[in-house]
C-alpha cells in the first residue's frame, strides 16, 4: 500500500496499492517545457519545466541541448524575464505552498545568488522592463493587503522601490513602458467583459484615463505595447465587435485603425519587434491556436504555416527581431518550447520532453460536438473516445473548466490520457455559456441572475449524451476544478438523478460564503461575474441554488479535493460541503493538501490525487 505524505489529510479515501502506481506509473511521468525568454544578446531560452517535484527555471543554449536548471525551490516557478538589454541576470516570480503571495527575485547569471526584490509578505505582480533595462514595473497589495498599487524599481537596487500611484481594486496592472521610459500603460480590469487603458506619467504620478468610461456597451482591452516611436498604441480590444480585435491606436487623435478585422476570432496575445516594424499574433480559432505575423508599414497579415495544429501561448521576438519563441501543445504533445525563423517561417523545436515512455502519436484525439440547450442555443466541447480494443457503450467523465470565463482547449490531457487508454473511459469537456472563445455576448451569459443558465446547460448535456450510440448514458461522472468544481457540486445536488458519481477539485460549495471568504484583492473582480451577496435579492437568489444548501440532494457517491492554502476558494467550501454530504449516508471522499492552493501543484500531490481518483472511477463509475 502507498500512504499519503504528511501534508496530506484524507477521508474515506482507501488505501492506494501498490498495484495500482505501477499500473499508472508511465501516465504520471509526462514532462511539459514552457518558453519563458530570449536572452537579449544570445541565441539562448529560459524555459520553465520540471525535473523534480515543481517546475523550475533551466537554461537552454541551443535548441534540443541540455536542459540546466538554475532554481531549485520546493514550490513552483510561474515566469522568467531576462534583463532586456544585456541579460547578465533575471527576474522571476514564485509564492509558497500555492498561496499566491508572490514575490520578485533576482537572479545573477554570474554567480547565480538569488535576491528577494519584494517585501515577502504581499502579492506582487506585473514585473515589466524599461526599455534600457534599469527600470521595471508591477503591482502589489503591500499598502492594504488588496489594493493593487502601482510600484517602480531599479532591480539591482531594491532600495530604490518607488510607490507611483495608490489605486483602489484589485484589477490594475502594469502593460507597458513607454520607449522614453517616462510613461506606462496601465490597465484598469473590473470584469473580463469591462476594462479600461489609463496613461501614467512617472514623475509626476498622475495618471489620465485613454479609454472612455460610461458608454451603453462595456468594453474589455487586453494586452498593450507602445509603437516604437511612442505616438500611438497596439493593443486588443472588443470595441464594436464580438471578438477581441488588433488594434492601433493614435495618442494624438484617438482614433483606432483595426488591424485583424479579416480573423473572425478573438486575438489572444501579441508582440512587438524590437526594431518595431512586425508584430506577431496569435488568434484562438474555435480552440485552435494560429499564428499571424503582421507589418506595422504595410498592415499585411502572413500566417505561419508551419505551425502544427494545438494550442500556442508565450509568443515572444528575440530582441535582434530574427526569431519568435513560443510555446506549443496539442493532444498527441505536450507543451514544449519551439522557435519560428520570422524571414522562412521555419519552425524548430528546442526542447523535446519526455513522454513516460508512451507513445502519444497514438493517443486520442478530439472531436468537436454540439448539443442544444433548454434554450435552443448550440453548446459546443470536445470529446475523446478511448481506442477501438474497448467495444460496446463506454462510460464517460464529463470535465467542466474553471473560470468561468475561461475555455477548455485540446491541449494534451497527460494523465487522463491513462483513463482513456486503460480504463477505456470516454472524456468530454464542455464549453457551457459564460466560456471565452465564443464571443462577449457568450461571455456574459451566465452572468449574476443568469447563474441557473449554465447549468441547465450541463443538465442538457448529461440527457444528451444518453442519446449517443456509443456513450453508457447510465454511467456519467462529472468533474472540474474551481468554478468547474462548483459546477460539479452543482450537477451532484441539481442533477443527481442524471449522474452516478462526481469528483469536485477546489470548487465553490456557496457563492456567498465564497464571496465574502475570496482574498480582498479578487472579491470586487467575483462579484461582477456572480452577483454581489450584499445585496439582498442576490443573496437570497444565490443561497437558494447554492449546492450547500441543497446538499440533502446528493444520494451519488462524492469526492473533494482541495488545498489548504487557497487564495481564491478558500478550503472552508470544501469543509463545509463534504461535513454536510457525510449526513446523507452517501460515499464521501476527501483529500487536502496542506501544501497546496488553487490544484495541485507538486508532483507528489498530484501523483496521490490521481491514484485516489482512478480507485473512485473503479469503485463508482466502471463497476
Amino acid at each position: 500500500m502507498i500512504a499519503p505524505s504528511d501534508n496530506l489529510v484524507v477521508a474515506g479515501v482507501p488505501s492506494v496499492p501498490k498495484r495500482l502506481v505501477e499500473r499508472v506509473g508511465r501516465y504520471t511521468e509526462f514532462r511539459t517545457a514552457g518558453f519563458a525568454d530570449w536572452h537579449p544578446l544570445r541565441r539562448e531560452q529560459l524555459i520553465i519545466t520540471r525535473f523534480g517535484d515543481v517546475p523550475q527555471i533551466h537554461k537552454v543554449t541551443f535548441p534540443a541541448g541540455a536542459r540546466t536548471q538554475l532554481t531549485f525551490f520546493p514550490d513552483r516557478i510561474g515566469n522568467a524575464s531576462y534583463e532586456p538589454t544585456r541579460g547578465d541576470y533575471f527576474l522571476f516570480m514564485k509564492d509558497v505552498g500555492g498561496g499566491e503571495w508572490f514575490q520578485i527575485f533576482r537572479y545573477d547569471l554570474s554567480n547565480g545568488d538569488i535576491t528577494m526584490l519584494t517585501d515577502g509578505k504581499s502579492r506582487n505582480l506585473g514585473m515589466i522592463w524599461n526599455h534600457t533595462g534599469t527600470q521595471i514595473a508591477y503591482s502589489s497589495t503591500r499598502r492594504t493587503g488588496k489594493d493593487t498599487d502601482l510600484w517602480v524599481m531599479n532591480p539591482l537596487d531594491k532600495s530604490s522601490d518607488k510607490l507611483v500611484l495608490e489605486l483602489a481594486g484589485g484589477g490594475w496592472g502594469a502593460l507597458d513602458f513607454s520607449p522614453d521610459g517616462k510613461q506606462i500603460i496601465l490597465q484598469e480590469e473590473l470584469s473580463i467583459n469591462e476594462s479600461y487603458l489609463w496613461l501614467v506619467d512617472i514623475e509626476k504620478k498622475e495618471k489620465t484615463l485613454l479609454t472612455p468610461k460610461g458608454g451603453a456597451e462595456k468594453i474589455s482591452y487586453g494586452r498593450s505595447r507602445f509603437s516604437k516611436d511612442g505616438k500611438g498604441i497596439y493593443l486588443t480590444t472588443d470595441q464594436e465587435s464580438e471578438f477581441q480585435r488588433l488594434a492601433y491606436f493614435d495618442l494624438a487623435t484617438k482614433k483606432y485603425t483595426f488591424l485583424s478585422t479579416s480573423i473572425p476570432w478573438d486575438i489572444e496575445d501579441f508582440d512587438l519587434s524590437h526594431d518595431g516594424r512586425t508584430l506577431a499574433l496569435t488568434s484562438n480559432e474555435n480552440g485552435e491556436s494560429r499564428v499571424y505575423l503582421l507589418s506595422t508599414q504595410t498592415k499585411q497579415l502572413k500566417p505561419l504555416k508551419e505551425i502544427p495544429v494545438g494550442v500556442v501561448s508565450g509568443v515572444a521576438f528575440h530582441r535582434s527581431g530574427t526569431e519568435l519563441g513560443l510555446t506549443i501543445s496539442s493532444a498527441r504533445a505536450s507543451s514544449d518550447s519551439y522557435s519560428v525563423n520570422v524571414a522562412t517561417g521555419k519552425l524548430t523545436r528546442w526542447t523535446q520532453s519526455e513522454s513516460g515512455g508512451l507513445n502519444t502519436s497514438e493517443f486520442a484525439e478530439p472531436k468537436l460536438v454540439k448539443w442544444k440547450s433548454f434554450d435552443g442555443r448550440e453548446i459546443s466541447g470536445f470529446l475523446y473516445l478511448p481506442p477501438k480494443k474497448f467495444t460496446g457503450k463506454r462510460p464517460v467523465i464529463v470535465n467542466i473548466h474553471g473560470g468561468p470565463e475561461a475555455q477548455f482547449r485540446p491541449t494534451f490531457l497527460g494523465r487522463i490520457n491513462f483513463l482513456l487508454n486503460e480504463l477505456g473511459v470516454a472524456m468530454l469537456f464542455p464549453n457551457v455559456r459564460g466560456s471565452s472563445g465564443y464571443g462577449k455576448t457568450f461571455l456574459k451569459l451566465d452572468n449574476g441572475f443568469q447563474r441557473e443558465d449554465s447549468y441547465k446547460d450541463a443538465e442538457s448535456l448529461y440527457k444528451w449524451l444518453k442519446t449517443l450510440p456509443e456513450i453508457d448514458g447510465d454511467r456519467i461522472m462529472v468533474t472540474g476544478g474551481s468554478y468547474g468544481g462548483h459546477m460539479t457540486l452543482v450537477s451532484a445536488t441539481h442533477h443527481s438523478a442524471l449522474i452516478r458519481c462526481a469528483l469536485a477539485v477546489v470548487g465553490m460549495s456557496s457563492l456567498v460564503t465564497f464571496l465574502e471568504n475570496t482574498e480582498g484583492y479578487r472579491r470586487d473582480l467575483r462579484r461582477v461575474e456572480y452577483g454581489d451577496e450584499r445585496d439582498p435579492k442576490m443573496r437570497e437568489f444565490l443561497n437558494r441554488i447554492a449546492p450547500l444548501n441543497l446538499a440533502k440532494n446528493v444520494q451519488k457517491p462524492l469526492f473533494i479535493v482541495q488545498g489548504q492554502n487557497d487564495p481564491r476558494v478558500p478550503a472552508s467550501e470544501a469543509e463545509q460541503m463534504i461535513r454536510t454530504v457525510k449526513q446523507n449516508n452517501v460515499p464521501a471522499w476527501y483529500l487536502l493538501a496542506k501544501d497546496e492552493g488553487h490544484g495541485f501543484a507538486k508532483k507528489k500531490n498530484q501523483d496521490f490525487q490521481f491514484f485516489a481518483t482512478v480507485l473512485y472511477i473503479e469503485e463508482f463509475l466502471l463497476k
